[in-house]
């Protein structure tokens, strides 16, 4: 299964936080059983329970970290294509509603103007997910100024020049 690079990782979640203080007061339990039975397993045992908590909690802090530099970067190349020149727009892709093989119905709003359309997106090389910023190239014969808006807007590949997640 495809993860949703577009989701920030959560570190702290209810049943990890649980999960570590049952693990860490099964540890300091186990440590003075080591001592009252004077086992040596008993106290490795003990030991390394806490070790595996925090490499876990280590792993996910280090998931979280790589997803901001990612996003990070993917806003740094956003930011730089925007000043490149040319007409661009940011929409950012709310539902992905019925994708097939061509493209995806999806539904976008328009940042700028802060109004919501369905639209149609040609296939891209990467997944369309919800909660992308796209930069796009708007279409001058679908949205004119003082015309009124498509009732549905078409994305062609060609337009989308970069996505970043939501943050």
């Amino acid at each position: 299964m495809q993860m949703n690079p577009v989701l920030r990782p959560r570190v702290a979640t209810p049943a990890l936080i649980v999960a570590s203080a049952v693990a860490l007061v099964l540890a300091v339990i186990l440590a003075v059983l080591s001592f009252t039975i004077s086992g040596t397993a008993w106290l490795l045992v003990s030991l390394t329970i806490p070790c595996v908590v925090l490499l876990f909690w280590a792993q996910r802090l280090r998931g979280q970290r790589q997803w901001q530099t990612e996003a990070a970067e993917q806003w740094k190349l956003l930011e730089s294509l925007k000043a490149a020149g040319g007409t661009t727009t940011e929409v950012t892709v709310l539902t992905v509603d019925a994708p097939q093989p061509t493209g995806a119905w999806i539904t976008i709003r328009w940042n700028r103007f802060d109004y919501i359309q369905p639209a149609w997106i040609e296939a891209l090389p990467e997944p369309i997910w919800p909660g992308s910023v796209l930069l796009i190239r708007p279409d001058p014969a679908q949205v004119q100024p003082g015309a009124p808006w498509p009732s549905t807007y078409r994305i062609s590949g060609d337009q989308v020049l970069a996505w970043a997640p939501l943050v």
